[in-house]
């Protein structure tokens, strides 16, 4: 499973909001739901996010597998 967990502490250091993602940097408004629950965004959004928030795609995804 995909986890975004990194990028909410990723958000935390650099002092973003959700609010800021979608206002100032045009993130769309079902962009931040998925994050939080964990479901697909496209490659084109990680992009991007790594590009807001200057950073590396470690610092917004992280792979946990799956229980078995």
């Amino acid at each position: 499973m995909i986890s975004y967990k990194p990028f909410w502490k990723t958000m935390e250091k650099k002092r973003f909001t959700t609010y800021t993602l979608r206002v100032k940097h045009d993130v769309g408004c079902s962009t931040v739901p998925r994050l939080q629950k964990n479901l697909p965004v496209s490659t084109f959004t990680l992009n991007k996010l790594c590009k807001i928030l200057d950073c590396r795609i470690e610092d917004i995804i992280e792979y946990v597998p799956d229980k078995k």
